[in-house]
């Protein structure tokens, strides 16, 4: 692997039609450590001429490829596995230099994309549809499930490791080509993914990278070739990606943002919930789709949960995600570190009361990071701002509720309807809201609702556009279309 032990890194490339190229567009930026505010390699910006090499060198890779037999389709994606849990470790470094998340953090997420790579090597399995003889008389109607063409996936910084790996093991098992268009601040994990794909046995145009911002983005959006596009990101651009490609014929599926709830009933083991809370809300520093940062907690247990969960939180250690301890790495900019800062003080104008500000911590040698600290909310109200915006940042929200019933409709309430989780010790309790949230994803004693990669990752309302999810048999269902056969041997 083409890793030196420290940075700066060589410029990052794409990787079309079986080639390393430099991107030839006119603009670029620098990939920036997050926690020490140290440039470590940059990004060029794809042309359309780049964009549209990749297109072609896919489209001509396809015709081959959907006709090898599906058996033989699923071997380097064997053998992307193997290299994958090869050198996870150095992917991993890669990853918390770049993003600024925890070590352990960074090998969770590359587990959870080897996952992914696990359950397309089942494609043979997965891609069988359905065969009834005798449908009508001397008629057999069969379906076969064909792939498309060429897709694409834009995926966002904060799981570089892992969400690519929601679409890409897929897409080609089925028989497609695919191009990624990876984040533009998170460059570097995803070039050396590549070079690990690249000598995983791919034919040359099957899986491709192009780098680049919102031109690229377009240019695969709009090309007539490209059948399909995946999207992860905020609520606004996903709309924008859904609206965009659904203009231009496209399948679509577009995951937006999330405004996620914890509901603490008063049966629930406190300690375990405060435990399972403050993982979920600041895991990653809160940059996650799946942060649980309203907590909306039965007022008969708000004062004790509320000091359980206090102590964990100024428990929480800020710093290098590559030092051993840390438990709350960087923020990805100092834009975003601003953002968030700023809606902190909403809270506070707004009347919450602020019971931990996160906004003091430093970190000893690292006055250039993006370094925020657990931040608490007590007696937040659900129109405030920090209770219905997503913020993405280690920042939550303790909510008193009079009882269930007005818990589910606060969760309700939300324009977002990513993921929730219940702590309860009361089945009845458990069915009301399995019956009632709506939301994609639910855990019941489960302080983060994540999927694993043989179900689809859900997502409701303002969270997601479209109608097939990433991962599991959604996915199968996205690169791939039914032909029915109908066949009629009368003498037979």
């Amino acid at each position: 692997m083409s890793l030196d032990d420290t940075p700066p890194w060589n410029d990052v490339r794409n990787y079309v039609d079986g080639d390393w190229r430099d991107p030839r567009g006119p603009n670029g930026q620098e990939v920036v450590n997050p926690a020490t505010g140290e440039s470590i390699s940059y990004v060029g910006f794809s042309s359309a001429a780049d964009v549209e090499d990749a297109v072609e060198a896919g489209m001509a890779a396809f015709e081959t490829w959907e006709s090898t037999p599906v058996e033989e389709r699923i071997q380097p994606l064997f053998e992307l596995k193997r290299l994958l849990e090869a050198h996870q470790s150095e992917l991993a470094e890669v990853l918390v230099r770049e993003h600024g998340k925890t070590r352990a953090e960074a090998n969770g997420e590359l587990r959870r994309g080897i996952e992914n790579v696990e359950v397309a090597c089942g494609i043979p399995s997965m891609m069988q549809a359905g065969h009834l003889p005798n449908a009508a008389p001397d008629i057999d109607e069969t379906a076969v499930r064909k792939p498309l063409g060429v897709f694409t996936a834009i995926t966002p910084f904060n799981f570089p490791g892992m969400i690519p790996l929601w679409f890409l093991p897929y897409a080609v098992a089925t028989g497609n080509a695919f191009i990624l268009k990876p984040s533009e601040q998170v460059p570097v994990v995803t070039e050396r993914l590549f070079e690990l794909i690249d000598r995983a046995g791919f034919p040359d145009g099957v899986v491709q990278l192009v780098h680049g911002g919102v031109e690229t983005v377009n240019a695969l959006l709009d090309n007539e070739d490209v059948v399909g596009a995946s999207f992860v990101g905020s609520t606004p651009v996903a709309r924008t990606v859904y609206e965009r490609a659904a203009t231009h014929g496209k399948r679509v599926q577009a995951q937006g943002g999330a405004k996620n709830h914890i509901i603490v009933t008063e049966t629930a083991d406190l300690d375990f919930a405060a435990r399972k809370t403050v993982s979920s809300a600041y895991a990653c520093g809160g940059e996650r789709c799946l942060a649980n940062d309203v907590v909306v907690v039965d007022e008969s247990v708000y004062d004790e949960f509320a000091d359980r969960l206090l102590e964990r939180a100024r428990a929480q250690t800020v710093g290098d995600g590559l030092d051993e301890g840390t438990d709350i790495g960087a923020l990805i900019t100092p834009e975003h570190e601003t953002r968030v800062r700023e809606l902190i003080q909403t809270g506070v104008d707004e009347g919450a009361e602020l019971l931990l500000d996160g906004r003091d911590v430093t970190v000893d040698g690292y006055e250039d990071g993006n370094f925020l600290g657990p931040t608490v909310f007590g007696d937040v109200a659900p129109e405030m701002t920090i209770a219905r915006e997503e913020i993405f940042g280690p920042v939550l929200g303790l909510v008193p509720v009079s009882g269930l019933d007005e818990a589910i409709e606060i969760l309700n309430g939300s324009e977002f309807g990513n993921a929730a989780s219940l702590f309860t010790s009361s089945g009845a309790d458990a069915r009301t809201v399995r019956h009632r949230a709506d939301v994609g994803n639910l855990g019941v004693n489960a302080g983060t609702a994540a999927p694993m990669a043989f179900f689809h990752f859900g997502g409701r309302k303002a969270s997601f556009f479209g109608d097939l999810h990433a991962q599991g048999e959604d996915m199968i269902r996205f690169y791939t279309d039914e032909t029915v056969y109908i066949e009629r041997w009368p003498d037979a």
